[in-house]
């Protein structure tokens, strides 16, 4: 049962009114006095505690993302020791394996899609991430069993969880209903986090001797997702899109490797790497490393990139977004394509990003199709 799953939760909440009501069914029995009376008291409110305590703990963690699966809980995500061999005939495991299917009420798939649960095992970095995967109807029809499909990368803020773009900005529900209606082309689209390993923000930064975090978006996952689905490879086909540290992340990607990901999307995003505790020190006293990770810095002393990139901000409630968003655009130069998704109201969360969302897929498929 997976730690972040409703069922777990639900669960939980049972076992917890289950021995709430137990505690105070056998409360007046042990209303008695002596060490053994006193014992029973006491553990029965420690027990009851505990239980409402893991219910409270459960639903702040699938609230917040502050961690996504048992392994990453105990410490044991964080990265891989040793890639596997092969099975012999001197050929890897593919880095992706898909772990079932997540129920979003889409409708059969052959009519509106799937989502896969998937985990990527990064061949170049020895990373791991688990994620989901959205296939179009058009997938799983006979008619086009031998397409291949472009593929939009989405990745969610930090901390967060991967279902945060399901559950909470409903990326795969707009996808389907657009690629249904015919207001974007089949694609498939992945759901990530920003984190690459536990309990760090990297900011996906290749940190000099720690977590090669850019590395795994743009070699692991491409890799990845080749070994299992079927893409379009052609030049410039993939794109990237992500609300807060995730669109930093979709910027940085496309900016950083613009023949694999031509359009890139960030909602409500800084366009710089912070560092603070949650990130530690992410350059090793580099100054350079630090200037490139700055998007911004990129635009003004760096050949600009063959990319088109979208930032959306609200000139009301995201004013240091929105300040960000009128200067990186206004140092941007060809071939570099910069748009603006200008709100006048919004906020920094899923209320807002979920009203984006869609107009940014729908956008991002204008963009890929300029390039097939």
């Amino acid at each position: 049962m997976g730690l972040t799953s409703q069922t777990f939760l639900l669960t939980l909440v049972v076992i917890a009114v289950a021995v709430t009501a137990l505690v105070l069914w056998l409360w007046p029995r042990a209303a008695k006095k002596g060490p053994l009376a006193f014992a029973s008291r006491l553990g029965m409110l420690v027990l009851a505690q505990l239980c409402i305590l893991s219910v409270l703990l459960v639903a702040a963690n699938n609230e917040f993302g502050f961690y996504s699966t048992w392994k990453e809980l105990l410490g044991q995500n964080s990265r891989k020791q040793a890639l596997q061999s092969g099975s012999g005939n001197g050929k890897r495991p593919p880095a992706l394996t898909v772990k079932g299917q997540e129920p979003v009420g889409l409708g059969p798939k052959e009519k509106a899609g799937q989502v896969d649960r998937i985990e990527i095992n990064g061949p170049v970095t020895g990373l791991s991430m688990d994620g989901f995967a959205y296939l179009p109807p058009q997938y799983f029809q006979k008619a086009h069993e031998k397409d291949t499909f472009p593929v939009i990368v989405a990745i969610t803020g930090q901390p967060g969880q991967s279902i945060n773009l399901i559950t909470k900005a409903k990326v795969p529900q707009a996808a389907s209903k657009a690629v249904m209606a015919g207001e974007m082309k089949p694609t498939i689209v992945l759901m990530l986090r920003p984190s690459v390993v536990a309990d760090r923000d990297t900011n996906c930064t290749d940190v000099p001797g720690g977590p090669q975090a850019l590395t795994f978006f743009n070699q692991d996952v491409p890799i990845a997702v080749n070994d299992v689905y079927r893409v379009d490879n052609a030049r410039g086909a993939w794109g990237a899109v992500g609300n807060s540290t995730g669109g930093y992340c979709a910027l940085k990607m496309a900016m950083t490797d613009p023949y694999r990901y031509g359009a890139a999307a960030g909602l409500s995003t800084d366009l710089f790497a912070r560092q603070d505790r949650d990130t530690g020190d992410l350059y090793a006293g580099n100054k350079q490393l630090k200037n490139e990770s700055d998007l911004t810095w990129r635009l003004e002393h760096m050949p600009p990139p063959p990319a088109s990139l979208l930032l959306a901000a609200s000139e009301k409630g995201e004013e240091k977004y929105y300040a960000q968003m009128q200067k990186f655009a206004g140092k941007a130069k060809p071939p570099t394509k910069v748009e603006k998704l200008v709100r006048e109201e919004g906020g920094h969360n899923f209320v807002t990003w979920r009203e984006e969302y869609p107009v940014v897929l729908r956008w991002l498929d204008k963009e890929l199709a300029t390039r097939r």
